[in-house]
């Protein structure tokens, strides 16, 4: 080979490992530019999720604000002296009521108060004493003496007795058995036109955890009602107001389930503040069947647990 030929042959070589160079300069420029842009794109993404989950925080938080505000709500239902008459004719064993609570962090001043008290004012639910406030008015409802006891859906002979449901076998803070206390003290007078009142609305009134009115008692949740509108009757509150009140109650003891329908309302172009807790309290949408259908027209719902029936 000539030098000639030698050297242009060195010269299409080192133009060949300089194009080599600069390729493999470009693909490193390249690689570092798009890690970049990548690193960026991840993190925008990382920011617009951390903003779309707070919002979303937002906006559960204000729905639970206005279902369930954590001020609480004072029913128009003085409690007076009923806890200390409960303890004393034993619908409430105090000791067994103690007992539980102490396994839940102990009673605190103001539900001592109520169980204890002999001049307690108006009731207050708030998100803290909702369970405790339950059982009161489980208790009350179960041992006050009332038709709706006595001559009405609980003690139809189809269903074996009225000891048989959760809202009488179920409770097991009484001294000794619980139907020695069913609808057997008079803690409660009613006037005919009371009574009427209570069966009245009681029959509106339903609960997500069963498809049956308060008319029918037969968990906790149904007694516990019961025993809020005989209270509220015998205090010359207002249908409508025994509604609200109801419905308030209700949110606090199945919170998911309020928040819930709130949310499907606004979707229908309705507020929770402006809705008609007659209607709401219905058994379109409290009771366990119609809140079940209500589920089938929302989009991905958030199902989640409902209030125990149990103590």
């Amino acid at each position: 080979m000539s030098k000639l030929g030698f050297k242009q042959k060195n010269m299409k070589k080192s133009k060949s490992l300089e194009i080599s160079i600069l390729l493999s300069s470009l693909l490193v420029v390249g690689a570092l530019v798009y890690s970049a842009n990548a690193k960026k794109d991840i993190r925008d993404k990382t920011e617009t999720i951390a903003k779309s989950n707070k919002a979303e925080k937002v906006i559960e938080e204000n729905y639970s604000q206005k279902v369930i505000s954590e001020d609480g709500v004072v029913l128009p239902a003085k409690w007076g002296d009923l806890g200390a008459k409960m303890t004393s004719v034993g619908v409430i064993d105090k000791a067994k009521f103690e007992e539980i609570y102490a396994g839940r962090g102990g009673l605190r001043e103001e539900e001592r108060k109520l169980l204890e008290g002999l001049d307690n004012g108006y009731l207050k639910i708030t998100p803290e004493n909702s369970g405790f406030v339950l059982n009161l008015l489980w208790a009350l409802g179960l041992g006050n003496k009332n038709e709706i006891l006595d001559n009405r859906p609980m003690t139809d002979k189809k269903y074996g007795g009225a000891g048989r449901f959760a809202s009488t076998g179920g409770w097991t803070l009484a001294d000794g058995d619980p139907m020695d206390h069913y609808s057997k003290h008079r803690f409660i007078f009613l006037t005919p036109e009371q009574q009427a009142l209570v069966e009245k609305v009681a029959k509106g009134i339903y609960r997500p955890c069963c498809g049956n009115s308060v008319y029918f008692p037969d968990c906790n949740h149904g007694m516990a009602m019961l025993g809020l509108l005989e209270l509220m009757a015998s205090q010359g509150v207002s249908e409508d107001e025994m509604y609200k009140a109801a419905l308030a109650v209700n949110s606090y003891w199945f919170p998911d389930t309020y928040i819930t329908i709130a949310k499907y309302l606004k979707s229908q172009g309705k507020d929770w503040s402006n809705a008609d807790p007659k209607e709401i309290l219905g058994y379109n949408y409290s009771s366990g069947p119609g809140y079940q259908k209500l589920l089938e027209k929302i989009e991905n719902p958030e199902i989640k647990g409902g209030g125990s029936c149990g103590v």
